[in-house]
């Protein structure tokens, strides 16, 4: 029986998880200020293309896997490309994207082995991002005023700046995006 579980998988339907994760109904993600929050409209009902579609299409214009937006006062960051559920690993400062693997288990443990052997970060993923608060990450989708506990991750960085790197990587049972918070100082 193939017991791998794939981006499209809805989380019910996986095994117990030891992490908690974020999912996206298709479109990125995006890690927003907390005071920030309620500035965060997600989807309007525009029937326009999606670039239009008030702050979701700016969310969905970056390209890549991660990018940077302006959410009132401060930068959001923006986890782009797939849909891929997502959780945060806090003492690695790595968020951890599942594209394909057999476990949770199995999946974060590839992903700190990866970052451990000095993952190949690709040259065009790189950026730094301004953190003055906490962050919350969420499908961008959601207006952040309608959050629910269950559609969130908190993400309890300092105050400061961030190198942030992506990659694709796959080992012969799991396939994920890796997306690394470095402190500059």
């Amino acid at each position: 029986m193939d017991t791998t579980f794939y981006v499209d998988t809805p989380i019910e339907a996986r095994p117990s998880l030891l992490h908690a994760w974020v999912q996206s109904a298709g479109g990125p993600l995006i890690a927003v200020p907390k005071s920030e929050l309620n500035r965060w409209e997600g989807v309007d009902d525009n029937d326009g293309p999606v670039e239009t579609w008030g702050d979701y299409g700016r969310a969905c214009a970056v390209e890549g896997y991660i990018g940077l937006i302006t959410v009132g006062a401060q930068q959001a960051l923006v986890l782009g490309d797939e849909p891929a559920m997502t959780t945060y690993l806090t003492a690695e400062r790595l968020f951890v994207r599942w594209a394909a693997a057999d476990t949770e288990a199995a999946l974060v443990g590839a992903a700190r082995r990866a970052l451990v052997g000095q993952p190949d970060w690709d040259d065009d993923e790189d950026l730094i991002w301004e953190v003055r608060e906490v962050a919350v990450l969420f499908d961008s989708a959601i207006p952040g005023a309608e959050l629910e506990p269950d559609e969130r991750l908190i993400l309890d960085l300092n105050p400061g700046e961030y190198r942030v790197r992506a990659t694709y990587m796959k080992d012969e049972d799991n396939g994920m995006i890796l997306v690394h918070l470095q402190p500059t100082t």
